[in-house]
């Protein structure tokens, strides 16, 4: 074997790159071509709100404290008593959601507001007291 054509003899090189990059690019593909065909990049943009709330169970009182703004007819407050859906309008810090004169709610402290994603599907806890 003649050690000078080994080190000039190159001709393996450029197939073996090019069945790599063309087996990289069908995989990459096959990645977006996926995303798109089940969905998985619409839903990534809809986060839930962050929300702090202030429960008052003297005063069957629950009130947002601070975070984000939400609309009502995404959230439902959820007790022991049972789950109640939060009246339509924004929501801004500082605002009741819920207070029993007009709601009819027994806040007794151990409150959650699950917000429900308005495209659907999806649902989280966004606050507790």
């Amino acid at each position: 074997m003649d050690i000078k054509q080994l080190i000039h003899d190159d001709d393996a090189v450029s197939p073996v790159i090019g069945v790599i990059l063309m087996v990289a690019i069908t995989v990459i593909l096959a990645a977006v071509i996926a995303s798109f065909v089940l969905g998985l990049g619409d839903s990534a943009g809809d986060a839930a709100p962050q929300l702090s709330i202030e429960c008052d169970a003297a005063n069957n009182n629950i009130t947002h404290a601070g975070g984000d703004n939400v609309e009502g007819d995404e959230l439902t407050l959820i007790n022991n008593s049972g789950d109640y859906d939060i009246p339509d309008g924004t929501y801004t810090s500082g605002v009741d959601l819920a207070n029993n004169s007009d709601d009819n709610i027994d806040v007794s402290g151990d409150e959650e507001v699950r917000w429900d994603n308005p495209d659907g599907g999806s649902s989280s806890i966004i606050a507790e007291c």
